[in-house]
Parts: C-alpha cells; sequence; structure tokens
C-alpha cells in the first residue's frame, strides 16, 4: 500500500476481492504456505502488493 488511506469499507472491498479471486484459482503473490483464502488477501493488502485500485468520485461531496 502506498501512502493513500483507504476507508474501512474500501479496505473491507478490496480484501473481498481478493480473496475470492484466490479461491477461485488466482496466483498468490506472496510467498506464505497458509491456503486460506482471507488470510492471505489480508497479509497482500498489508504488503502493498494487491493489484486492485480505487477510484473515488468526489463530485457528490
Amino acid at each position: 500500500m502506498s501512502t493513500e488511506y483507504y476507508t474501512r469499507y474500501e479496505r473491507a472491498r478490496i480484501i473481498g476481492a481478493r480473496a475470492l479471486q484466490i479461491s477461485m484459482g488466482a496466483p498468490v503473490l506472496i510467498d506464505d504456505p497458509s491456503t486460506q483464502p482471507l488470510y492471505l488477501a489480508k497479509k497482500e493488502f498489508e504488503l502493498g502488493v494487491i493489484p486492485i485500485t480505487v477510484k473515488r468520485d468526489y463530485k457528490f461531496r
């Protein structure tokens, strides 16, 4: 993760989407012996290697 700040909702969406990808057979981007998709997605998020971005639309604020 870069210096960008994610809200708790964005964080949950990113981790959830990545966990689903891993459970459907996507390659894991970290070297970890675990087989649990949610754990792996959280670790990938903490290390900043998840290839998912957040597009924000601020015109309604």
